[in-house]
């Protein structure tokens, strides 16, 4: 059994450039989160046309497989070029994007950018993306801690998005993942993740017993945490895979 919850808002911006989505073809599942960037408010265009290219692909191909999820994300990044050559106005969006695919024995996940995918088994967490970015290059390199990139003054240098002509595909699609039970999924912009550390993520998730309960308990550690700063846009999508509560 498959369960979800999406989130977004803006934060304390004027204008939220996350989008996200979700479609469902059979016993599969399709979830997509972009987190557009961009001057002349057109972020959200970016994000917008990433969302629903992935979504679009997948309602197509009425199905998930790795080749359906590297369809996808090339269709998103042709179709935001193409914005960006008939609009003007829209010649620097970029977005970042995290989708996510669930057959019904396989689970795919790709991302480009430093919105994030978190990959939960028995309550517990097992794998993340790593970000497109200086702070994830510089833990890489040895230079900072992984700790220390939600704090970085380079956090939001990216080195790889969508917009960006590529030579050759820039995502990242993660090995294939075998369907078990108790397994759950978080993906989030930036804004939400950088408020709310791995360790409270895995503790609200042991006293959730849906995936709303899970993101809005989680949703409350970031808005105490974003107390009195410039809130960035957040957005995050839950899913629950067989998860017994």
């Amino acid at each position: 059994m498959i369960s979800h919850y999406l989130l977004t808002d803006p934060g304390k911006r004027e204008n939220n450039e996350d989008n996200i989505g979700m479609y469902q073809a059979g016993n599969d599942y399709c979830f997509v989160l972009c987190d557009g960037l961009g001057g002349h408010g057109k972020g959200e265009v970016a994000s917008g046309i990433g969302v629903e290219q992935v979504i679009m692909t997948f309602a197509e191909e009425g199905g998930s497989s790795e080749e359906c999820l590297g369809r996808a994300m090339m269709r998103a990044q042709t179709a935001i070029l193409e914005k960006q050559r008939s609009d003007r106005s829209a010649f620097d969006m970029k977005t970042t994007c995290v989708a996510l695919m669930i057959g019904e024995e396989t689970i795919w996940w790709a991302h480009v950018g430093d919105s994030r995918l978190y990959y939960f088994q028995d309550g517990r967490l097992e794998e993340r993306t790593l970000d497109h970015s200086v702070p994830q290059m510089l833990v890489a390199a040895g230079q900072i801690r992984e700790k220390d990139i939600r704090h970085h003054p380079d956090r939001n240098r990216l080195l790889r998005v969508m917009g960006i002509e590529w030579d050759d595909p820039r995502y990242q699609i993660a090995e294939p993942l075998e369907r078990t039970r108790d397994q759950a999924f978080l993906l989030c912009s930036d804004g939400f993740w950088e408020l709310i550390d791995e360790k409270k993520m895995m503790a609200c998730l042991k006293k959730a017993r849906t995936p709303e309960q899970w993101l809005r308990s989680m949703e409350e550690i970031v808005l105490k945490n974003g107390r009195n700063t410039d809130m960035d846009n957040y957005s995050a999508i839950g899913v629950f895979v067989d998860r017994e509560v």
